[in-house]
């Protein structure tokens, strides 16, 4: 079994609210929730007062406090669509591999008998959901993603690193366990 762990630069603070009405509309979604949530976030502006100087109005449309209330909910819907998406991607690719989530970081899980043919789900499963986040204004943190292989052998096995400079990304050499 094979683990490629990332993760996203500044998740919630980069999130859209612009976003949230169609992903309830998509969702199906009763109205008075989507109107409740585009009133409560969407076209937020603010402005700063500093010693004797007001700055002017400007929009606030993209953030959630981490840590507020709402923010595991809110989160939780942009994350959704973006698995749902890539869900249909791997499937018409027919791409082997699961796909966990943890509060800030996302976990890809490939299960073959071959390590290069886990590395191949692996990189595609990357270019895909690396392709999504992009789209929804989301950013890998490329410097923290690892790559770990878990075997039942009893011996030291010898893994080819996984490629992922050609996608922006970092040459990954395995931690073996």
């Amino acid at each position: 079994m094979s683990m490629l762990v990332f993760n996203i630069t500044q998740f919630f603070l980069s999130l859209n609210h612009q976003l949230i009405p169609l992903i309830f509309k998509k969702a199906r979604f009763d109205l008075k929730i989507s109107l409740f949530f585009s009133d409560y976030l969407v076209n937020r502006k603010t402005r700063y007062l500093w010693n004797s100087f007001t700055s002017s109005f400007f929009s606030v449309d993209v953030g959630i406090a981490q840590g507020s209330a709402l923010s595991i909910i809110l989160s939780t819907f942009f994350i959704i669509l973006i698995f749902y998406i890539f869900e249909k991607r791997i499937k018409n690719l027919k791409i082997s591999i699961s796909f966990l989530l943890f509060v800030n970081d996302r976990l890809f899980i490939s299960q073959e008998r071959s390590f290069d043919n886990t590395n191949a789900n692996l990189f595609y499963s990357y270019n895909i959901i690396s392709s999504l986040l992009e789209q929804f204004g989301l950013i890998v943190k490329y410097r923290k993603t690892e790559n770990f292989h878990f075997s039942r052998l009893y011996r030291i096995f010898n893994i080819l690193p996984l490629n992922l400079s050609q996608i922006d990304g970092l040459i990954l050499y395995s931690k073996d366990t």
